[in-house]
């Protein structure tokens, strides 16, 4: 069995790039960084628990990669460059066959994004994985949710929903009648279409370039976590405006486009882990998002406004309005 240090080093330490921005990374008491001049720094810490957050069985590669998509999509969504990014391991045991994955899919997404693994801590617990994300942003460009403004269009980058689809497809699998599911007997979901959905659950694209492109162009911005709706209502409590959302131009995933339009409505605006940014714009910057977009290789799909009047109004294609009772993920909503 690997001591608490020999795992440190097998499998998370690194010698750091010749970026001069990581001084000092992993084996001493405190990271060192040092932040462009003139920058500002863009923090953020994200829990991933088993049995809450993924299901205690899943491919520790995958796992590797979501429990830093989520942190980087965080800084996505202030418009923030990664530097680098601490880890707090707790591991009922240290076994290789789990740890040598893991690390894999962990740093294959940190070099992709140039984003180092600065330090940490490891101990022996239930399954929990906690990452706090540095990067760092020009003072006065960070995209905030308190900055929408009426009139502003509403954006999303990427598609919506087949993460909630792939969850409802475990859900069911294992319990033909989960409660969690009211609509499961709507849904058809055979295995290739289960995997493919499922690839969106746990394996995110945080995007990175995208909340880089758009410093200067958008107003608000969030990372989709939580669901559409849940949190567009974090912007829209911040800055104290409302907004329109036109259901029809929401932009389904592959697999959830197959789904019946209840399902197809509920998962697009109230599902989780769709790791997508949604961002505000003035009307006169539609041009400048779409080449944002185009140049960070993002599609974006243009989906309301923001109006004044408070709360979210939900409109089909044709105008009419719909009643749709819809709520997002709470970690702590026990119904």
């Amino acid at each position: 069995m690997l001591s608490e240090f020999d795992l440190i080093a097998q499998y998370f330490t690194r010698p750091p790039r010749a970026n001069g921005q990581v001084a000092l990374g992993v084996g001493d008491d405190c990271a060192l960084l040092t932040p462009t001049a003139g920058m500002q720094l863009a923090i953020s810490s994200d829990m991933l628990v088993s049995g809450r957050h993924f299901f205690a069985d899943v491919d520790p590669y995958t796992l590797g990669h979501k429990s830093l998509a989520v942190n980087l999509s965080d800084l996505a969504a202030m418009g923030a460059r990664p530097l680098g990014f601490t880890l707090a391991l707790a591991l009922p045991e240290a076994r290789a066959e789990w740890l040598a994955p893991f690390a894999k899919g962990l740093l294959a997404l940190a070099d992709l994004h140039h984003c180092e693994l600065i330090g940490g801590d490891t101990t022996k617990g239930p399954l929990n994985i906690c990452i706090t994300i540095f990067g760092e942003t020009a003072p006065g460009q960070a995209l905030r949710r308190d900055a929408a403004k009426i009139g502003d269009d509403i954006w999303v980058s990427g598609t919506l929903g087949d993460a909630r689809l792939a969850l409802a497809g475990y859900r069911l699998n294992a319990c033909k009648n989960d409660p969690d599911e009211p609509l499961g007997g709507q849904i058809n979901l055979d295995a290739s279409n289960h995997a493919l959905a499922a690839a969106r659950m746990h394996q995110p694209t945080p995007r990175v370039a995208l909340g880089l492109a758009l410093r200067g162009i958008a107003h608000a911005a969030i990372d989709i976590s939580d669901g559409l709706i849940g949190d567009l209502g974090h912007i829209l409590q911040r800055s104290g405006v409302g907004a329109k959302l036109s259901v029809d131009d929401l932009p389904l995933g592959a697999v959830l486009a197959q789904q019946p339009q209840t399902i197809q409505r509920h998962f697009a605006l109230a599902g989780g882990d769709d790791y997508e940014l949604c961002f505000t714009a003035a009307a006169a910057q539609r041009e400048a998002v779409l080449t944002a977009a185009q140049n960070a290789s993002t599609k974006v799909t243009r989906i309301g406004s923001i109006v004044a009047d408070p709360g979210i109004a939900f409109v089909a294609a044709d105008g009419t309005a719909l009643d749709l009772q819809l709520s997002s993920f709470d970690h702590f909503r026990t119904t």
